[in-house]
């Protein structure tokens, strides 16, 4: 599926503008279906943009919140992508949203991805809105490109929603969404900053790329919209 690609002159001006068209984009989905679906990233590139859609004009309390992908860490963890999110967008109005984290206190990755394989699963699917980020290496969610399970994270007939990760690049143990629940997503946005972000995605988007978010905005049902800021 093609891409589109929306530019920024400043990282401020991108938090912004992506927040409102989430937004919009929940609101739209509450007043279709009474509930809307949202799928966010970690990582310190979405930190600002979460905090500006916190302050949206949303009936938060129509809104599940979950995680793209989560480090297999405890929740109070500085490297939790649940503990990012509660100090960033579940503050204020958007307190009221139901928040479903990946990670459990699980003697394993494998077995807190199957308890969140199982909550996921639950949801209302296509989700309405999924905010992925990517790495330097051309990572999305935790699909990393030397991961084990790469091809099965990727897979598009997999019926798992939720699964573990292991890759060295990782640096610890992951759990992600699988490609179906993100590519299947009413609205997929990249949110990228930076110049060396920006030449991995003209890499990716280069004929044959091999990048796992190429994989992804090929899979995707509808365009993913890119939004970078240098």
């Amino acid at each position: 599926m093609v891409s589109q690609l929306h530019t920024f002159p400043t990282r401020a001006e991108l938090a912004t503008v992506l927040a409102g068209e989430i937004a919009n984009r929940l609101s739209n989905a509450i007043d279709a279906g009474g509930s809307a679906t949202l799928a966010v990233s970690g990582g310190t590139t979405p930190a600002a943009m979460l905090r500006h859609l916190s302050k949206a004009a949303v009936d938060w309390s129509k809104v599940t919140v979950t995680l793209v992908d989560e480090r297999f860490v405890p929740m109070d963890s500085d490297r939790s992508n649940a503990r990012l999110v509660r100090e960033t967008l579940l503050e204020g109005a958007a307190n009221a949203a139901k928040f479903l984290p990946l990670y459990s206190s699980a003697p394993s990755a494998e077995e807190a991805a199957s308890a969140a394989n199982n909550m996921v699963a639950g949801l209302s699917v296509p989700l309405d809105v999924v905010v992925l980020g990517m790495g330097a290496d051309g990572h999305t969610a935790s699909f990393f490109p030397d991961a084990a399970e790469l091809d099965q994270l990727l897979d598009p007939k997999t019926h798992r929603y939720v699964a573990a990760v292991n890759a060295k690049s990782a640096g610890e143990a992951r759990l992600t969404l699988t490609l179906p629940p993100i590519a299947s997503a009413r609205f997929v946005a990249l949110h990228i900053e930076g110049d060396t972000k920006r030449a991995t995605l003209d890499k990716a988007l280069a004929e044959g790329s091999p990048l796992p978010i190429r994989r992804v905005i090929d899979a995707a049902a509808t365009p993913v919209e890119i939004f970078w800021a240098a």
